[in-house]
């Protein structure tokens, strides 16, 4: 069926603007982590003690005996961010609706951005009912991991093409990607983990998980060590294969990344999980995952992205010059009639 007339004359956004709100997907998804660390840190977890309300009655902070201020506008101001997030995301799937011509893979990836604002939102408000319990927490930092990769794959899908995928380097190495992949998961599980047993519960009366803050943070680096074997291991691989440059620059910006996290773990955990590295610490996780996305469509080619066929484009301007020519026939015809 063919689309509507007043769908056919919207502009096609191009490739750079699709990609615009995609890069902005990817920071708005990633950053919604920092700033609920920052929630965290800050002990405001429970500072809009309802959802979707932020306190019985009203859905902005008011003066509230049990709750200080400053709890309520923080997190207040995250639960706000939804919304930007929420925006980023609806301009995602437009953008891919009315591109021609139109993809369905991107379209699909597009789609994943404003769902998972909603699934993060439920999750959020079920987050606050159970009282900031540690494993629901969790549950809301690795979705929003999910959801940045999800945008990540979303920005490489509109620059390229929809051809079946080509590898470009050995399948064994595509399989020690994919298990990187899994090892990165539980990386973040184990992270998450180390600061659900931390002193930072996001409200005083939180439990926290009861386990020795420092067996966690050893599970948690030896995972990461895991994590880098592989990595210099895909290196070494690489190494002995015809590699692309473009691959080698994004396995080395992963290389950078990991080591940069790493270190950053060891100083917080040596400095008593001082708040403004939690933070920092969160945001470096992000990276790890926009870095291991890159590196993973990186590895695969599916040619140039397509563009609109010129005899498409010829009857679209066709369609309009008829269109033009028909409004003047009519108005010539009502001239007529009236004289």
């Amino acid at each position: 069926m063919p689309a509507p007339s007043w769908i056919s004359r919207i502009p096609s956004p191009s490739i750079a603007l699709q990609r615009a709100f995609a890069v902005a997907a990817v920071i708005a998804q990633g950053g919604i982590a920092v700033t609920g660390s920052i929630v965290r840190v800050t002990g405001s977890g429970l500072g809009c003690p309802t959802w979707p309300q932020c306190v019985d009655g009203s859905l902005t902070p008011v003066e509230h005996p049990d709750v200080a201020g400053l709890h309520q506008w923080v997190e207040f101001t995250n639960r706000t961010l939804t919304g930007v997030v929420g925006v980023i995301a609806a301009l995602c799937v437009l953008s891919a609706y009315f591109h021609r011509p139109r993809r369905r893979r991107v379209l699909v990836l597009a789609l994943t951005m404003p769902i998972g604002v909603v699934v993060q939102a439920v999750i959020g408000g079920v987050v606050v009912h159970l009282g900031l319990v540690w494993w629901s927490v969790s549950v809301h930092f690795l979705v929003s991991m999910v959801l940045t990769w999800l945008a990540m794959l979303l920005y490489g899908a509109i620059g390229e093409g929809d051809e079946p995928a080509r590898p470009l380097v050995p399948r064994a190495l595509r399989s020690l990607e994919l298990a990187m992949v899994g090892v990165l998961a539980l990386l973040l599980m184990a992270g998450n983990l180390v600061t659900s047993a931390g002193p930072h519960a996001g409200d005083a009366k939180t439990p926290r998980l009861h386990l020795p803050v420092s067996n966690l943070a050893q599970l948690h680096a030896d995972v990461l060590f895991v994590f880098l074997g592989m990595l210099v291991a895909l290196g070494f691989a690489l190494r002995a294969h015809d590699t692309p440059t473009a691959l080698w620059r994004r396995y080395w910006a992963m290389i950078a990344v990991v080591l940069g996290q790493g270190a950053l773990g060891m100083v917080q955990y040596l400095t008593g999980i001082p708040e403004v590295l939690v933070s920092i610490h969160v945001f470096g996780a992000g990276l790890v995952v926009v870095a291991m996305a890159a590196l993973w469509q990186g590895s695969r080619d599916r040619g140039p992205a397509p563009t609109l066929p010129a005899e498409a484009t010829v009857n679209t301007d066709d369609a309009k010059d008829a269109t033009v020519a028909e409004q003047t026939t009519d108005t010539k015809s009502d001239a007529t009639v009236a004289g």
